[in-house]
């Protein structure tokens, strides 16, 4: 049985440092419940003054052939972010024979197809936890605690950043370039912040947990993805005062019929949902399945310390597994091909603000061009004068489908008594017939 097992990290940001932090400061316990010890072998930095402070304590290199080849590690640690070189670091430590632990959501929405293979050709494990939600443990529960499960829903709140200003743009009626700029002084937001506010950050890793969910292969290129870029001030107090609160909500539904929907954008919450309390830097990730009715699990986001938890967390699983001789046990669980739901099957309400030429007939008019595409009204309120001549007016609309609402904004743009289209953002709402 084995007593030792050994680790080789590829970098010391955050995260890296982060985790040689939670490795040492709770090393007996980690040994104890791992049933072996843990010890660091070697890591790879390429930042000479960080390689001379670690170089104190630990071995370090900067060539990563140096791990690879090193036939005493056993567990390679990838935390250096980004695309590439980790997608070929990755690669090359499974080809090797190594089990491999990462956060790297980028690689595994873009790669993943490629490198589970080789874990399962290699009977290794690779474990992936701290990649969504950062410390939240969601990766696991849905492989292994909801197994049993047919899981119909994943909804979650993924990045921290973008839930932090739509959190200061409703508590502290922030608009949307003061809350940026705020977060970006914090740190909570890159200085170029796209990924995030973007929706891509998070559509990275809905890929993640749409794939797990539904044990079928979800690429980026299926995601409807939409950020929080144009979203006004106005649409968060209006939201408020029908009983929503918005969120950048990442979602994946799955209807036997219909098919898989996965998207990121904008979405309107009744303030009643449990995501709808989800404020600041915090994640939460919402489950429906068919056994478990409904969970939610909740936590730091990001972060050094959090995404550390869930990466060792990880390394002590594969080194349990080590000491019993049962790597490889689960890996990828993508054995189904189901098919993506049509937009004419994709329905929801959505929230639609509108300045309108202020005269008699604007709202017939506007309410034919709704008709037209099978588009119904529920409630349709005058919020405002825009200047002398336009009014502003909010429109909730009852479920429609996704192409529906697409033709209707084609045709509102046509009208020459509509001035701008503002804001369509989708309401997540079954209140709503």
């Amino acid at each position: 049985m084995k007593d030792c097992v050994n680790i080789g990290l590829l970098g010391v940001g955050t995260v890296g440092s982060g985790v040689l932090h939670v490795l040492e400061h709770n090393q007996a316990e980690i040994a104890k419940k791992a049933g072996c010890k843990l010890e660091i072998k070697k890591i790879l930095v390429r930042n000479p003054k960080k390689a001379a402070e670690l170089g104190k304590k630990y071995a370090v290199t900067d060539n990563f052939e140096d791990i690879v080849n090193d036939p005493d590690i056993d567990i390679v640690v990838e935390l250096i972010g980004r695309e590439h070189p980790a997608k070929e670091y990755i690669a090359s430590a499974l080809e090797h024979g190594k089990n491999v632990v990462t956060a790297n959501k980028d690689v595994l929405a873009k790669y993943g197809k490629e490198l589970f293979p080789l874990a399962e050709m290699h009977n290794v494990d690779f474990m992936f936890e701290g990649s969504v939600g950062g410390g939240i443990p969601i990766i696991r529960p849905l492989k292994s605690c909801l197994a049993a499960n047919r899981i119909t829903s994943v909804m979650g709140i993924v990045n921290g950043t973008t839930n932090y200003m739509l959190t200061k743009m409703l508590q502290d009626n922030m608009d949307y370039d003061d809350v940026l700029r705020e977060a970006q002084e914090k740190g909570y937001a890159e200085s170029d912040p796209t990924a995030d506010v973007g929706g891509l950050d998070a559509a990275r890793k809905l890929v993640i947990l749409a794939s797990i969910a539904f044990n079928t292969r979800i690429s980026l290129d299926d995601v409807m993805v939409s950020g929080i870029e144009s979203l006004k001030l106005c649409d968060i107090d209006y939201a408020k005062e029908l009983g929503y609160t918005i969120k950048l909500l990442a979602v994946a539904k799955h209807d036997e019929e219909k098919g898989i929907t996965v998207c990121v954008r904008p979405t309107m919450l009744p303030v009643e949902h449990p995501l709808a309390g989800v404020n600041d830097v915090f994640n939460a990730v919402f489950v429906e399945g068919d056994a478990l009715g409904e969970a939610m699990f909740m936590g730091r986001g990001a972060g050094g310390l959090p995404t550390a938890s869930a990466v060792c967390g990880d390394i002590i699983d594969v080194a349990r597994n080590m000491v019993h001789g049962s790597t490889g046990r689960i890996n990828c669980t993508c054995f189904d091909e189901k098919h993506l739901c049509k937009l004419e099957d994709m329905l929801s309400p959505f929230y639609i603000r509108l300045h309108v030429v202020d005269r008699p007939g604007v709202l017939a008019a506007i309410a034919a061009a709704f008709a037209a595409q099978n588009v119904g009204l529920k409630k349709v309120i005058q919020k405002q004068m825009v200047g002398d001549k336009l009014a502003e007016l909010v429109v909730i609309t009852y479920h429609v489908s996704e192409l529906d609402m697409q033709m209707a904004v084609q045709t509102l743009k046509g009208l020459p008594v509509i001035e701008e289209v503002c804001s369509v953002i989708h309401v997540e709402d079954d209140r709503v017939e």
